[in-house]
């Protein structure tokens, strides 16, 4: 499926950016994430197509679980480097666990291990993600505090978090039916908006909407979702747009990042180790400023 966005549209950004994502951004994440991000053109909305994705993570949660494939792509001096995820999710417990791999050039190597995430209501645990954290030692991050939401943090978009999202869905566009993995579809296109999300999240679970809303300056967020005859997302496109760490929100350029999330196997077991106390490094963290 096409991007939100034809990459030509997309501002190019220093290599290190991306690599920024899971070194940076986990320690300081984006301080003041503004940006310049347009919301989608405005288009004659579909009856019943804004509540249609609106509910999308109703659906979710009564589906329990899933697994989960990933995209954050960015573009490189011309080039699109892309971090890619596969795991599971429980919706219900709003926790789940990837395996995430980062092309080389986002480090600087030609190879760098795989990176696993741990996604918890109010945490992410990241092992292996190297910028001076020991091998095999796990990284917590209080989710809490990021102000972003972690809906680009850790290198992939929260699923559940990334379906709330289109609670705050309007000027909702239906593109047409589709296929998506051998699965009939309906593709929607619009905008969300963070704010407006947040408001309609259930208490329980709109912290992270919560937290992006007052990040960003700009809350429109472009998205495609396509969802199944059962309401259930199978595949949802997402563009943040927002400034580097450091720099004035609408000063220079700003970062753009396409997320995709895909869901299939609906119901599938989700188990979810979390590390010990004694595995979680509580040492430095080496951090590489992005350019």
């Amino acid at each position: 499926m096409p991007p939100v966005v034809p990459a030509a549209q997309v501002t190019p950004v220093p290599p290190t950016t991306l690599a920024a994502v899971l070194a940076v951004l986990v320690v300081g994440c984006l301080s003041g994430c503004g940006g310049s991000g347009a919301a989608a053109e405005g288009r004659e909305g579909v009856p019943g197509g804004a509540k249609a994705v609106g509910q999308a993570a109703d659906a979710l949660v009564r589906a329990g679980s899933s697994r989960v494939r990933t995209s954050m792509r960015m573009a490189s001096g011309g080039t699109w480097l892309t971090i890619t995820g596969v795991g599971g999710f429980d919706y219900e417990r709003r926790q789940g666990e990837f395996t995430l791999e980062l092309p080389a050039d986002a480090t600087g190597t030609e190879e760098h291990k795989p990176i696993t995430e741990l996604l918890t209501p109010g945490a992410l645990y990241m092992k292996d993600r190297g910028a001076g954290v020991p091998e095999g030692k796990w990284v917590r991050v209080d989710t809490t505090r990021l102000p972003d939401g972690n809906l680009v943090t850790g290198g992939a978009t929260e699923p559940l978090a990334a379906a709330e999202l289109l609670r705050g869905a309007q000027q909702v566009t239906l593109v047409g039916e589709e296929t998506v993995d051998g699965v009939r579809v309906r593709h929607y296109r619009g905008s969300a908006d963070i704010v407006r999300a947040a408001r309609a999240t259930p208490a329980a679970a709109r912290g992270p909407l919560r937290a992006a809303a007052k990040g960003f300056t700009v809350t429109d967020v472009p998205f495609d979702a396509w969802l199944d005859g059962a309401g259930r997302i199978r595949e949802l496109t997402q563009r943040f747009t927002f400034s580097p760490a450091g720099r004035a929100p609408g000063t220079g350029q700003d970062v753009t990042v396409v997320s995709t999330t895909r869901f299939d196997r609906f119901g599938s077991p989700v188990p979810v180790i979390m590390p010990r106390a004694a595995d979680i490094w509580s040492g430095k963290i080496v951090s590489a400023q992005a350019g």
